[in-house]
């Protein structure tokens, strides 16, 4: 599905290293017992596709599996990590604990160039909620030549209890992605994979606004 791009990344992406790997939590495989393998979509362990993705062509099985292993790669690039679990966010879809949690994806039926992704974090309250749809966004479309679609919309589950300001801030940051061609620079006080600068340099503080 995503050709020479999508192969090259799978092969080199062992040998990225990010800041942020915690060793075999970063991995993907399901050593642990805890995860579903990394090659295998199991329908009853990742979220069912939501009111974003509705009308949509929602990717399912191989296709879903191929753009994920592309999103793993580029979230460890990026440093897209869940503080709470200590993993790439993309391993979150793997994770049996949190069968309601994760990313799912559509291809837009009006513009098969836009894909849409709709995150459902593993509480309706989470406090990382921000930091990790704009660190998905800034990942996604920064690094947008290592898959095959134009623009990655992103959008937070209405479960979250902020998601209407949440979702508001990822359309403003869509919006101004489309008028420039690239993706804007994080707000002052913000790293650019959406975290506050204390991640940057390490620090580990949770609050709900920047949990890094």
């Amino acid at each position: 599905m995503f050709g020479e791009s999508y192969w090259t990344i799978r092969n080199a992406v062992g040998d990225t290293m990010n800041p942020f790997s915690r060793g075999r939590s970063a991995s993907g495989s399901a050593d642990d017992g805890g995860f579903d393998d990394r090659g295998t979509f199991v329908p009853e362990h990742v979220p069912k596709p939501g009111a974003f993705l509705a009308g949509h062509d929602v990717l399912e099985g191989e296709d879903h599996v191929a753009f994920h292993d592309v999103t793993r790669a580029l979230f460890e690039e990026r440093g897209v990590y869940d503080a709470t679990f200590g993993y790439n966010l993309a391993r979150l879809n793997l994770d049996r604990r949190h069968p309601d949690a994760g990313y799912r994806y559509a291809v837009d039926a009006d513009d098969p160039t836009v894909l849409r992704a709709e995150f459902s974090p593993t509480t309706e309250f989470c406090p990382q909620a921000e930091a990790l749809v704009t660190g998905s966004f800034r990942a996604w479309n920064g690094l947008s030549d290592r898959h095959e679609y134009a623009l990655v919309r992103v959008r937070v589950r209405p479960t979250h209890h902020q998601s209407d300001s949440l979702n508001e801030a990822l359309e403003d940051l869509e919006t101004r992605y489309r008028e420039s061609g690239s993706v804007p620079d994080a707000p002052a006080g913000r790293s650019p994979d959406g975290g506050s600068d204390d991640r940057a340099r390490g620090a580990d503080d949770t609050t709900a606004q920047s949990p890094f």
